[in-house]
């Protein structure tokens, strides 16, 4: 069976966030997450002006399209009702989709000394994270897209996607789909964790819980566990949230950082609580009704995986047309039935009433404006505090 066509397919935790791969743990075959960091900010030279490094459009002539996407994050491509061969049949566009990207930080570096050097990637879109899009296109490394020609976008855009301080405008960027990170715990075993506060200090809980191996979202948590805001905050309280995950793992609060297999330990009771992806809880609650998604006090981090066309992409037009074609409702709800992320599409939850009722009340594929209230995302890092906060990281996951 080919990788698409596995059912369900969804972006696993596995390809999806995690720095590391290998046991679930922050570190495999004694590499660290350092070991990782060390070339990621150090491209000399690297910033580009996106109006001088662009190349001519071919997309009238060479009716094709490259994509780089993380691993089972579309619906199946064999099928020919499928999201995926109704674009190609309606457009008379081929796409060339590759499952290449396992890691923001990872794809980061096969791409860097090109776009770095104003050199083609060979692709027309890549699929990025917010922090790591915010990056690229700092750097000016991403095509602004021809709103014109993504009208769909900007009509159907979701309001808490819109308005991005690295992307005011959605300039640059369209998300393809969007999660939640917040806390997950299995009713047969614990009550309910409530807080990001009681899985850090709860009795009953220690040695059971993990957190995640992705800097970001577990170091917004700690933030707001020692009051500071993810979004706005200084180096002291950097390091008083440093302090607090230190003190979580000297006194043996955590089980481990786990990468990709913490909704399997979760189900079998070898850990009964955790922070968790949105999307990955929902799959999982499919076998087990024990499993419960909870908004923690300290609110839900918020991200978005976004469709970017790179520098030097010689059929931008032509991903403008796959932009615009999942932004329609249908297309979307067709989606988000599959991957189970939050859809970013206005409108789709009503199309949903065709594709599958039973997701339309679902709030983690379709949260309301009251739900998505408290959530936050993580602040942008400059070079020097990228640096120094993934080696506190490194420090403190590591060892």
């Amino acid at each position: 069976m080919a990788p698409e066509d596995q059912a369900p397919a969804r972006r696993s935790t596995l390809s999806r966030r995690g720095l590391l791969r290998g046991g679930g743990a922050v570190a495999a075959a004694g590499l660290s997450v350092a070991a990782l960091k060390l070339p990621f900010f150090s491209v000399a030279g690297a910033a580009q002006d996106p109006a001088t490094c662009r190349a001519t459009d071919l997309s009238e002539s060479e009716r094709r399209l490259v994509i780089s996407n993380w691993t089972g994050y579309i619906d199946p491509r064999r099928n020919p009702r499928g999201t995926y061969n109704t674009f190609q049949d309606t457009t008379g566009i081929t796409v060339e989709y590759n499952d290449d990207v396992n890691d923001n930080a990872e794809f980061y570096a096969k791409v860097r000394n090109q776009l770095g050097s104003c050199e083609p990637i060979d692709r027309d879109m890549i699929v990025l994270t917010d922090w790591m899009a915010a990056r690229m296109i700092g750097l000016g490394w991403i095509q602004p897209l021809t709103r014109e020609r993504v009208p769909r976008l900007h009509e159907n855009l979701i309001d808490s996607l819109r308005d991005k301080a690295w992307d005011p405008d959605r300039t640059y960027s369209a998300p393809w789909q969007s999660g939640l990170t917040g806390i997950a715990y299995n009713a047969a075993y614990v009550d309910e964790v409530g807080s990001f506060s009681e899985l850090l200090t709860r009795s009953d809980l220690k040695g059971r819980i993990t957190l995640l191996t992705e800097m970001r979202d577990t170091m917004g948590f700690m933030l707001k566990v020692v009051g500071a805001e993810p979004e706005d905050f200084t180096e002291d309280e950097w390091y008083d949230a440093i302090d607090a995950l230190n003190r979580a793992v000297s006194d043996g609060q955590l089980r481990q950082f786990a990468g990709n297999n913490y909704l399997q330990q979760l189900a079998n009771g070898d850990i009964v609580a955790c922070e968790a992806w949105s999307g990955d809880v929902i799959q999982a609650q499919y076998d087990n009704p024990d499993i419960k998604f909870v908004v923690p006090e300290e609110g839900l981090s918020l991200w978005s995986d976004n469709m970017m066309v790179p520098n030097l992409a010689t059929h931008q037009a032509n991903a403008e047309a796959w932009i615009d074609y999942y932004y329609e409702p249908e297309v979307a709800a067709r989606l988000a039935a599959w991957v189970n992320y939050i859809c970013p599409v206005e409108g789709a939850r009503e199309a949903m009433e065709q594709v599958d009722p039973s997701l339309v009340d679902n709030p983690l594929i379709f949260p309301d404006e009251e739900f998505l209230a408290d959530t936050w995302d993580f602040m942008p890092l400059d070079d020097r505090q990228s640096q120094q906060y993934e080696g506190d990281w490194s420090d403190a996951t590591v060892g």
